[in-house]
């Protein structure tokens, strides 16, 4: 062993047999998780309608009306796939009157003051067939089979049936005098351990899929659940309590409100769409008027977001990232003369805070968020003074810039040693090893 230290070894660039074999460990793990949680979903669905099968239906009219209630839940709240910044929390439950209608089901003990006996097979068996009718549609017009949400919702349908269904026909909750005001409230905590359970398979599943941390997709989720997950829950009580006392006529009466909620997010949703592309044809600006090269600012905006991902940060965190990576060059319209393929890093560092200055007066114009603003004015900065938001933008932006002057096949791996060996001083260590990570995974996506 000599006595010099060692220099870190770079990561090898997207598509060589070395990345594959680093983005294959997390694909097979991924794959594992899959696994684990579509196996007891399909063995619990096959269980439930094979038992409901052999045992025939009890309370038809019931199954059927709920039936029909979890399926126009599927058809209405099923909407376009999306956009490349992931769902806000209002729409991680993309069919909320078709969850609270199963969920309701589940928790349901009487109808018009008469006992139920549908019990958790038919439950179960019930809201996986009505499942299946409303993808159908969707599945026809190309948006997949959604197989994660199915499963999701079988799981925990059966798990919230089962802890409600034998102990309430077999009377146990009386015994354990869970009755009158405080049925309420045992009802109320069961949803919230249902939504618990499916926040923890969404994460789960998520990370399965993207390979992003799991920490923030399990928080994302858990912050959701104030929002449209507790209108769900209660949309959920109200019609199990109200089928209960006023029979099938509920239904229609006590889904309204969260329909009209469903429609008010889906508004929002397609503001929040539009607001993005107004900031991506802002952020074009530079390009066409030959500032930057062409899609630099949407390569370093998705690149941003995807190592935000990987180094924890939640959704708000990302979309301010995003923005601010799509206008990070906003700046350079004060210029005379283009700066050389857009590349401010060579410039004096009076002439690049001026730059990142003027840009980041320029974004507080538009009526993004303040934050955003912040971490355009700050790219001049020492990164040791700057938000992690505004490192990585720096940082992603000069890979850009460095991948795009090395030409041939190891200019990412050069631009990668670059950063590395600019460390002390110009880029954080962790910020450049966790765009290492996603370049090694081939670019996750965002």
């Amino acid at each position: 062993m000599s006595g010099a230290p060692e220099r870190p070894r770079p990561a090898r660039p997207p598509g060589s047999p070395a990345a594959a074999g680093r983005a294959g460990a997390p694909a097979a793990r991924g794959s594992a998780v899959i696994a684990a949680v579509y196996a007891p979903a399909g063995a619990l669905a096959c269980w439930s309608l094979g038992r409901t099968l052999w045992e025939g239906l009890a309370e038809p009219g019931i199954a059927l009306a709920f039936g029909i209630l979890i399926a126009v839940g599927e058809l209405v709240g099923r909407g376009p796939a999306p956009a490349a910044g992931g769902r806000m929390p209002g729409e991680r439950e993309g069919a909320p009157l078709g969850a609270a209608g199963a969920l309701a089901y589940a928790l349901l003990g009487e109808a018009g003051g008469r006992p139920t006996t549908h019990g958790v097979p038919q439950t179960v068996a019930v809201v996986l067939a009505a499942g299946l009718v409303g993808l159908v549609p969707h599945v026809a017009r190309g948006r997949g089979p959604a197989l994660d949400h199915l499963a999701r919702r079988i799981l925990t349908i059966g798990f919230a049936a089962t802890c409600f269904q034998p102990l309430y026909n077999t009377g146990t909750l009386n015994s354990w005098a869970v009755s009158g005001p405080v049925h309420p409230l045992f009802m109320t905590g069961l949803m919230a351990l249902t939504a618990l359970c499916d926040a923890v398979l969404a994460a789960a599943l998520a990370r399965a899929r993207t390979g992003w941390p799991y920490g923030p997709l399990l928080r994302d989720e858990l912050r959701a659940l104030p929002g449209i997950g507790s209108a769900i829950c209660a949309t959920g009580v109200v019609i199990s309590l109200a089928t209960a006392v006023a029979g099938l006529w509920a239904l229609p009466v006590f889904c309204l409100p969260l329909l009209l909620t469903q429609f008010a997010f889906r508004r929002f949703a397609a503001v929040r769409t539009t607001y993005r592309q107004t900031i991506a044809s802002l952020a074009r600006s530079t390009e066409i008027a030959g500032y930057t090269p062409h899609g630099h600012a949407r390569r370093v905006a998705a690149l941003s977001r995807a190592v935000g991902r990987e180094l924890g940060l939640n959704e708000p965190d990302l979309d301010v990232l995003e923005y601010a990576a799509l206008m990070h060059d906003i700046g350079q319209l004060s210029l005379l003369d283009p700066v050389p393929a857009g590349a401010t890093a060579p410039l004096p560092p009076a002439e690049q805070r001026r730059i990142a200055l003027l840009g980041g007066a320029v974004v507080r114009q538009t009526g993004v968020p303040a934050e955003v603003a912040v971490i355009v004015e700050r790219q001049a900065d020492p990164y040791r003074d700057q938000p992690v938001t505004a490192r990585i933008v720096r940082t992603v932006n000069a890979y850009d810039d460095l991948s795009g002057q090395s030409a041939g096949p190891g200019g990412s791996l050069r631009a990668l040693e670059r950063l590395r060996l600019a460390t002390a001083e110009d880029h954080e260590p962790r910020v450049v090893e966790a765009l290492a990570r996603v370049l090694a995974c081939g670019g996750r996506a965002v």
